[in-house]
């Protein structure tokens, strides 16, 4: 059988080598459920195959992110997003603003915020304006409307995108995280809240999606540019 150019079989992945010609950005790797030598193998062969940009890797355990420090020492490591890039990260066109509701939505939105530089917009994080303290939502409204568009993280009752949907008419994505207490059902409540947001605009991701929300928000800051 003859090779299939647009892929790499690796034996337990055949590697999309063709995507980033198909959308404008490269095949990223979920890093759930595959062992650490997978993830690495994996980012080697995007790497080899993308070595003008950077290539992602996401929701890395523990033993992962270490095993990529140690094999690939010329690799990014983010403990607090779980995730690891390698490769030059693109020059940034347009800006998104990363909003989080408290210190405990940092996992979700640090994953976002890595998503979007690897996905070539710029960064601006907003961290812990969650609306128990709207004043200092309402300190940084100006910041707001200066992106080109928001990411916004909260759990609890999810609440932050609506308010934020009300005070500014940036393009907005919501982002439901799986902190809160029992009857959060693990951020099915502040899914649900986001998805009936009155406020208009407000599109949402899964629940801890923060890779799926900074890809879309980098599009539209790409575009906006």
């Amino acid at each position: 059988m003859e090779p299939d150019p647009l892929t790499e079989d690796l034996g337990f992945a055949r590697v999309d080598l063709d995507r980033a010609r198909r959308t404008g950005d490269a095949e990223v790797v979920f890093g759930s459920g595959k062992t650490p030598g997978q993830v690495i193998a994996i980012l080697r062969t995007l790497h080899e195959r993308h070595p003008d940009r950077a290539v992602l890797a996401t929701r890395l355990s523990e033993e992962a992110l270490a095993q990529v420090a140690t094999s690939l020492p010329e690799a990014n490591v983010d403990a607090v997003a779980r995730a690891a890039t390698l490769g030059p990260f693109p020059e940034p066109r347009g800006t998104v603003a990363v909003v989080s509701a408290g210190t405990s939505d940092a996992p979700v939105a640090a994953e976002a915020a890595l998503s979007i530089r690897v996905h070539g917009a710029g960064v601006e994080v907003i961290e812990d304006v969650g609306v128990a303290g709207l004043h200092r939502l309402l300190a940084v409204q100006d910041r707001l409307e200066a992106a080109d568009c928001l990411v916004v993280v909260a759990g609890m009752e999810g609440a932050l995108p609506s308010v934020v949907g009300g005070l500014t008419g940036v393009p907005l994505v919501a982002v439901p995280t799986s902190v809160g207490y029992g009857a959060s059902f693990g951020g099915l409540a502040a899914l649900l809240a986001m998805l009936n947001s009155c406020a208009p605009g407000v599109t949402v991701v899964n629940i801890d999606n923060g890779y799926g929300a900074g890809v879309f928000a980098a599009r539209v800051a790409r575009a906006a540019r």
